[in-house]
């Protein structure tokens, strides 16, 4: 939830709300630039490993428009905020309407909260285009509606918009001008046909008087001859029927790629960040599987002294991740997920889970792929999991607990099999031959 504190500065007020951040650009003390609006961001970039990695991540709570600027013919909204980045959208006038122009993105690779273990620490430019056009001045463009803009590597989102780029005399106008996404689809009812036509007619009475039928037919007198046609018989013989029906063939339900690893971070009302997961996620519900996109997954969450959530929501799912402590250990508790697939929508939660526990000041890894029964009906995969809910130090993740598949115990999980089976077969053999030496003995003679 975003907080409600104020914060000034020289040239710009930025004002957080619950529904967004408000930014209020002023120059020589008068409003000039308004703005409010959500915006998130999911960043692909190379790790260490040469493995592609997915950030995900929204505006943060530092966010600030110092750097904003207002003139006559144009006007530019940035917003600087973390570790290195920025965010700017430029508008110019053009007579009695304005439009923006280019949307930048600056971020920083060097960032370890939002791109771990990135190969590359140099910042890097992102631009693209926002359909804003031929917004009448002292008018407030909204838009309520998601508005996806591609550049690259780079995904931004931005939705609940409101901006007005030129304001002439201080004040935030009332008018709003609304963007297409956001328009009502009217529906043309065709007006029915209320003319009637009715002809009367009458028809003249038959007068016409039938002649009675007096023609009598004679017997029939021929005598038809007896039928001594004898049939051949039926020498034909059918040939085997030698066509081979198709057999039918069945196409094979593809299999999923291994689901993109997503980077997501919680942060406090001061900027600190408090929970960090890094994961690919998969899940199967009602014998269907989907992945989770990092790139079009919005995240939120909090972060609690006994509890803390992470929300990720796409358009097709929504998942929520409860953990719970308990002062020396933290775990999954409870799994909340809302989906759609093609057969319906589907609401499923456990709430009595004991997953990926660790001691509180450490984090949670397991690298393999993980598969969790969550309800009969549903099931989620992992991969490259690593989740710190509590006790995050400096925007890392602390000291690694290891899940069993990835300790170097597991090895022995095939060779105890093995020498069960060694140990069963040598009892097996032991029982037959006592029963055999017994079974001789029986028949000794006396």
């Amino acid at each position: 939830m975003m907080s409600r504190c104020l914060f000034f500065f020289v040239f710009g007020i930025v004002i957080q709300l619950s529904h967004g951040i408000e930014f209020n650009v002023t120059k020589d003390g008068k409003l000039c630039l308004y703005a409010n609006l959500e915006l998130t961001f999911s960043v692909t970039y190379e790790d260490l490993d040469n493995q592609t990695q997915t950030a995900v991540f929204a505006l943060t709570d530092d966010a600030n428009s110092t750097k904003s600027t207002c003139d006559a013919k144009n006007s530019m909204l940035m917003l600087n905020f973390g570790e290195g980045h920025a965010f700017s959208i430029t508008f110019s006038k053009i007579e009695e309407v304005y439009e923006a122009d280019v949307v930048t993105f600056t971020y920083n690779l060097g960032d370890p909260v939002h791109f771990p273990n990135s190969k590359s620490k140099e910042p890097t430019v992102a631009r693209g285009l926002l359909d804003i056009k031929n917004i009448g001045m002292d008018t407030c463009y909204s838009c309520k509606s998601e508005d996806l803009i591609e550049s690259g590597d780079v995904n931004m989102t931005l939705w609940d918009v409101q901006i007005q780029a030129f304001i002439s005399d201080g004040n935030k106008s009332s008018e709003i001008s609304s963007c297409p996404a956001d328009e009502p689809i009217s529906s043309t009812t065709a007006a029915p046909n209320a003319t009637t036509t009715t002809v009367p007619t009458t028809l003249a009475p038959n007068t016409t008087t039938l002649a009675p039928n007096t023609t009598t037919l004679a017997p029939n007198t021929t005598t038809l001859a007896p039928n001594t046609t004898t049939l051949a018989p039926n020498t034909t013989t059918l040939a085997p029927n030698t066509t081979t029906m198709p057999v039918p063939t069945t196409t094979p339900v593809p299999t999923l790629p291994v689901p993109s690893t997503g980077n997501y971070s919680i942060r406090t009302e001061n900027g600190t960040v408090c929970l960090l997961a890094n994961f690919g996620l998969r899940i199967g519900i009602k014998g269907e599987e989907m992945n989770l996109d990092p790139n079009m997954a919005n995240v939120s969450g909090s972060c609690g002294v006994n509890s803390s959530e992470l929300t990720l929501a796409s358009k097709k799912m929504t998942i929520r991740f409860t953990f719970t402590n308990d002062t020396k250990k933290f775990r999954l508790h409870d799994l909340n997920i809302s989906v759609s697939t093609s057969s319906g929508n589907f609401s499923v939660e456990n709430s009595s889970l004991n997953l990926w526990e660790a001691s509180i000041g450490s984090s949670y890894m397991c690298n393999k792929e993980q598969t969790f029964n969550i309800t009969d009906t549903l099931s989620i995969h992992t991969f490259s999991l690593h989740v710190q809910p509590f006790g995050v130090n400096k925007g890392v993740f602390s000291t690694a607990e290891e899940c069993f598949l990835d300790s170097d115990l597991s090895f022995l999980v095939p060779i105890a099999v093995g020498v069960a089976l060694s140990f069963l077969i040598i009892l097996v053999l032991i029982s037959y031959l006592i029963g055999r030496r017994k079974s001789r003995t029986g028949y000794q003679s006396v």
